[in-house]
């Protein structure tokens, strides 16, 4: 798990910072400002400090902020100056936008603020639609606007140009003052809240920042993004009433506190109104229900919230007392208590049970040495003590009261009979609101039990607070937020922190990291660490070894009682008949084994049936079995059994058990079966070939030597793959035991270096299904399709009908974890509603409306969750969508093995400290380039190749050792016509695959030259292409004919590649799962990568 932070700031307003891969607390220095509070993300901190201005700190990271600025230079032809910036006067603006309507010159872009820096001057773009320009990068055309061609022709008349410069942003792990000058708020800061990192169909890296000033107004901060993440401008939000606290979740809930103490909640929050639309009328924000701590330091807990009912249910109230309270990712709840001002965790807080169970004291050292630095504006006045701020703001007995209150709950029921001194009701309007206000939004208020203001409110049974010596508290309003007994109880630089504030929404925990807990008195004795219980685990299994060991080579020299044992197993199970007409017939099945004198272990699987009332049996030896494989389906627990002859007829063996345990059961048992019988043992080795199902199961080959001999090397059917643990999208590696992997969440995953390291892993995946709609000119667009049409919900292909309540996940070892959202990510672009519209089904679709489109469709997805182990180990923090690594020899002697991957967002990365002992590395360099990339390859001699995500090829310049990260991309052109989607290198050879399944190589690559001179297609059909460090060339086929069947993701072998004929011959067929026809239909293809 990446490591996350936990934000405080103390009495002092001192801001420190907690990861979660730590022990002690990292303080932020600075001499000049004092913190009040502070709010978090995962990605940077906000704080107000006591100049009551608002500071961001961005957390460093090896992948830097930039930011693309572009304008285009436009000239016109004339017969005199030939082409020149003379334009007629009905032309665009000499410099401008794309679309020439605004004007854009060179020096009319500053930067946003000091927090950042320009990385180079303007420059001339030369890649125009995946095509390398002339010098100079101008594009031509007849007029504007036309059709622009990289070539001059006799009617190009105009031409233009675009120049690019990019911005960095610097102020990382610092603070720098937020806003500008230009966008600064008029009003002093008391309060802000950020969240919104989770609304439906909000663009990644989004985030949504709301203040409340001194005077009750609230603002909320406008475009907030990776790109931009300091902002953009201020924006007011009307309110009813004076505001004094406000929070926000990450999702579409919003919730403000106002003066009166009532709560209102901001409704219409979503992807095209982050702000929101109205207020509906808790407080910290969770998945499904709200926390609030009230006037006299109760806590409060609202449940049934969500974003169908922002208002909730119901209250429970909490025993103890909490100055305040703050909820965290994965729903982790943290409070300050009244008394020691200590630092609480809520435990046992679930997705089904979000109140928790009770309370955990954290306590952690303090390093006064670590920390980050302020930059920017710090203007604060040093006279303004924050600890004299904090005791002014206290109220005095004239001071607002609790009004709106809620009663405390237990399990639900109603709490103590509502004593005469509430004021509040849930059906009265919110006080204070004027005639002109009441014409804006309309509010409505929580439904608030009244109840009495009591000093202890205890209520049996309620799940409590707990703290070392008495129950603890919190407060409601802002400005009621500090008790402050610090006469009484010095704080010395040495004693326990006395903390203020702290924030948890940047903080992902699911246990305590933390070594220095203090016991609640909830009854809860400090466990063992999990470091601990592994080590514990470790040495117990090692003293078992060592005593196995020492038995067995004591009693050696023994005459063997038995020289053969036989050994059997049984089942029942279904079989998927080979000869028409297909069907499923009840079978038995048994695996026996034995083993000789020599001590070898050998099988035979017996499958048993009728046919025509006779008994009838198939075998096939275990040593001829090449691989076993779950198969998807509906219906059955079905899994396929692979030779080599079968392999060639593309007809497995399919078998169904009664249910998923005995068929896990039975694929763990045969995979078993078949190792030991080839002599397979321990992890697999260096020189292993490696490959991914399109489910996302791994497989691994131990390849042979004569698997290259010529003239007759060894057929790819008889390969022997074996399943590895864990989950990924793709896998690559190289021979001397570095291997990487990427899940479908584009989490990086590193092969652990020993074979005891076994790790939970995760991975999260988008489920896709498409509504679709027709147009008639009575209604406009409908479901009513024409009979020819497809499913109104159906997959991409529309041939299969997919609904939300019918759609399940990909097996059952996946777990939903959203609810369906219309997806805005389509690459071909969608409206504001994601429709996407075309002439008819099917069609090539585009995200705008026009007169002869009479058809749409838009895409929904949900996310689901799988939990496996495997031998993986994650690396962290950024995420990944491509990796290659350096196809070494087996006897290479290289040190730092070169890693190069690309991120989700198309940033080029290179890996520094990469070894055979460290195969994770140690940090990230960012390779600088013009647009995003999708695929990149490292092979023999450094050489780096790279496609950008508009399929332009690129190659990396004067790579080596002492210079990992290269000096220049150069454009190489791409094969006619054709835009490449994937490229891989080995020691001499670049083969790369088209968007159209098309395989290309690269011809007159040398060590002078090694750009290469043209492409050369060698075959289609393809869909991925690994090649090795010796020149191997294997690819993923699309469709492989066999005499019994179609195959669907076969690996495949160039036969015949040798230094004088790199190209080879012909292909070797090898492993690769026909489409089964099952109703429902299921299949399995081997459509990842592959890595020798």
């Amino acid at each position: 798990m990446p490591v996350s932070l936990l934000w405080a700031v103390d009495v002092r307003g001192r801001v420190y910072r907690l990861s979660t891969g730590g022990q002690q607390w990292e303080q932020c220095h600075d001499t000049k400002l004092e913190f009040k509070r502070v709010t978090a993300a995962t990605q940077c901190c906000w704080g107000i400090a006591c100049d009551h201005n608002i500071y961001l700190n961005v957390h460093a990271s090896d992948l830097s902020i930039r930011y693309q600025e572009e304008t285009y230079e436009n000239q016109r032809w004339n017969p005199v100056d030939g082409f020149s910036e003379r334009l007629l006067p009905s032309d665009r603006w000499q410099w401008s936008d794309v679309t020439g309507l605004a004007h854009q010159p060179l020096d009319s872009f500053d930067l946003p603020s000091s927090g950042w820096e320009w990385e180079a001057d303007w420059y001339a773009d030369e890649n125009f639609e995946a095509e390398p320009t002339e010098k100079g990068g101008w594009t031509y055309a007849m007029d504007f606007p036309a059709t622009y061609t990289k070539d001059k022709k006799w009617n190009s008349c105009v031409r233009r140009r675009r120049w690019l410069r990019y911005r960095r942003y610097k102020a990382r792990d610092s603070w720098a003052k937020i806003p500008s000058a230009q966008s600064a708020l008029p009003d002093p800061v008391s309060d802000i809240s950020c969240g919104g990192w989770e609304i439906s169909e909000e663009p990644r890296g989004r985030l949504s920042l709301w203040a409340v000033s001194l005077q009750g107004k609230v603002w909320y901060r406008e475009g907030i993004q990776h790109h931009n993440p300091e902002g953009s401008s201020w924006t007011e939000v009307p309110v009813p009433g004076e505001v004094v606290q406000i929070s926000c979740g990450p999702g579409e809930l919003v919730w403000a506190v106002l003066w009166e103490g009532q709560l209102v909640v901001r409704e219409g929050i979503g992807r095209d109104c982050p702000s929101g639309g109205s207020w509906i009328g808790g407080h910290w924000v969770v998945g499904g229900g709200y926390w609030v701590w009230d006037t006299g330091w109760g806590v409060w807990f609202r449940r049934g919230v969500n974003s169908h009912n922002p208002c909730g249910t119901g209250w429970i109230g909490m025993v103890g007392e909490m100055i305040m309270v703050n909820v965290g990712l994965n729903d982790q709840v943290w409070a300050l208590g009244s008394a020691e001002r200590g630092l609480f965790q809520r435990q046992g807080v679930t997705a089904s049970e979000l109140s928790g169970k009770a309370s955990r004291a954290l306590s952690a050292p303090r390093d006064s040495d670590a920390g980050c630095f302020f930059t920017g504006e710090c203007a604060a006045n040093r006279r303004d003590s924050f600890i004299s701020e904090l005791l002014s703001d206290r109220p005095g007995a004239g001071g607002p009261s609790a009004a709106g209150l809620p009663a405390q709950e237990e399990d639900g029921q109603p709490g103590p009979p509502p004593p005469p001194t509430t004021t509040s009701s849930s059906s009265a309007p919110a006080p204070g609101l004027s005639s002109s206000q009441s014409r804006g939004p309309l509010w409505s208020n929580v439904d608030l039990e009244e109840t009495q203001s009591q000093p202890d409110p205890v209520v049996e049974g309620a799940p409590g607070w707990a703290g070392p010596d008495h129950a603890d508290t919190c407060s409601l309003s802002s400005v009621v937020t500090y008790s402050l007994a610090l006469e009484e109880e010095p704080y010395g630089e040495d004693g326990p922190p006395m903390w203020a504030w702290v924030s948890g929404g940047g903080c992902h925990v699911l246990s305590f990291p933390w070594t220095a807990l203090v016991q609640s008195v909830q009854s809860m004795s400090l466990s063992i660490s999990p470091g601990q219980t592994a080590a514990w685990h470790q040495q117990i299994l090692e003293q078992l070894g060592q005593r196995s060991k020492r038995e067995m080579e004591n009693f050696k020299h023994y005459e063997q009682a038995v020289e053969q044992s036989v050994w059997v197993k049984k089942g029942t199970m279904q079989w998927w008949r080979d000869w028409k007409p297909h069907k499923w017939v009840d079978v038995r099945f048994a695996l026996e084994q034995f083993s000789g004198p020599d001590g070898n272990k050998d099988g035979i699987l017996f499958l048993y049936y009728n046919f025509n009332e006779e008994k009838k049996y198939l075998h096939a030896f275990v040593n001829e079995v090449t691989i076993f494989v779950p198969v998807l389906n509906d219906a059955k627990h079905t899994f396929a059994i692979y030779t080599a002859e079968r392999t060639k007829q593309r007809w497995p063996i399919r078998l169904a058990a009664s249910t998923e345990l005995e068929m896990h059961d039975w694929l763990a048992l045969l995979s078993v079966s078949c190792c030991d019988s080839r002599g397979i043992q321990g992890p697999p080795s260096k020189q292993a070939i490696w490959s991914v199902t399109c489910r996302g199961d791994i497989f691994v080959s131990e390849p042979s030597p004569a698997l290259e001999a010529l003239p007759y090397p060894t057929p790819c059917e008889q390969m022997f793959w074996r399943q590895v643990g864990g989950h990924l999208r793709l896998v690559e590696g190289n021979s001397v035991g570095v291997v990487w992997g990427i899940g479908y969440d584009h989490t990086a995953w590193g092969l652990a270096s020993s074979t005891d390291n076994i790790h939970t892993q995760t991975d999260v995946k988008s489920v896709y299904i498409y509504e679709n709609q027709r147009w008639n000119p009575v209604s406009g667009y409908t479901n009513r399709g024409l009979p020819t049409d497809r499913y109104m919900w159906s997959d991409a292909s529309g041939l299969h009908e997919c609904t939300k309540t019918h759609t399940t996940t990909p097996s059952p070892h996946w777990t939903w974890v959203s609810d369906w959202a219309v997806d805005y990510g389509v690459s071909e672009g969608t409206d504001r509603e994601g429709w996407q519209y075309a002439a008819d089904f099917p069609a090539s679709y585009h995200g705008y409306k026009t007169l002869k489109d009479f058809v749409r469709r838009r895409r929904w997805a949900r996310k689901c969750k799988l939990t496996t182990t495997g031998p993986w180990q994650e690396v962290p923090p950024i995420a990944l969508s491509d990796v290659s690594i350096l196809p070494c020899a087996a006897q290479s002697s290289v040190e730092v093995v070169p890693l190069w991957a690309i991120s989700n967002k198309g940033d080029v990365l290179c890996r520094l400290g990469v070894t055979t002992l460290t195969p994770a590395g140690s940090s990230w360099l960012h390779v600088g380039t013009d647009q995003a990339f999708k695929s990149v390859s490292i092979g023999g001699a450094s050489q780096v190749w790279a496609i950008a995500r508009d399929g332009s090829v690129f190659f990396r310049g004067s790579v080596s050792t002492c210079n990992p990260a290269g000096e220049c991309w150069y454009h190489i052109p791409s094969p006619p016509k054709q835009k490449l989607k994937q490229v891989s290198v080995g020691r001499t050879s670049i083969c790369a695959v088209d968007e159209n399944g098309n395989l290309w190589y690269r011809k007159d690559v040398t060590p002078s030259y090694p750009q290469g001179s043209s492409w050369e297609h060698i075959s289609d059909n393809v869909r991925k292409v690994s090649v090795g460090p010796l020149d191997q060339v294997w690819i993923i086929a699309d469709k492989v004919q066999g005499s019994h069947g179609l195959s669907c993701g076969t690996v495949c072998h160039r036969l015949g590649v040798q230094p004088l004929d790199p190209k080879g011959q012909s292909w070797d067929y090898g492993i690769g799962v026909r489409a089964l026809a099952i109703p429902p239909t299921g299949y399995l293809c081997s459509s990842g990568f592959i890595r020798s």
